[in-house]
């Protein structure tokens, strides 16, 4: 299933380690892909961002520097085709990690999300 499971993350998060090692702790096989060097493309945050059910927004991470060098006015004021561009080619814009599989995207670490996803095998 690594094939099927692919994790964008950054080497310098701790909420990306987190989701990394739960993955890990309960047997899910996944590819991680650096989110900074290889940021998702246009035409995978549209399929993604459809697949998460979340507006493009909850997609920013904005708590981190690229957020804040753009100022939240210009970001309160740029269209949905403008932050994807901007998303695909930021990746420390990108709220992470991303956990894609076949079925859906979940952006950002909640054990109880990647529970639902990957529940324990008892």
């Amino acid at each position: 299933m690594s094939d099927d499971v692919l994790v964008l993350a950054y080497s310098g998060c701790d909420t990306c380690k987190k989701a990394q090692k739960w993955l890990e702790a309960r047997g899910v096989s996944f590819r991680t892909r650096p989110i900074v060097e290889q940021p998702p493309t246009v035409s995978e945050l549209l399929l993604w961002i459809a697949l998460s059910g979340l507006s493009v927004r909850k997609w920013l991470n904005t708590s981190g520097q690229s957020y804040r060098a753009l100022g939240k006015e210009k970001i309160d004021a740029a269209s949905d085709t403008e932050l994807v561009e901007w998303l695909a080619a930021d990746g420390k814009l990108v709220k992470r990690p991303v956990l894609v599989t076949p079925a859906s995207v979940s952006v950002g670490f909640k054990p109880e999300s990647y529970e639902a996803l990957f529940p324990a095998r008892r």
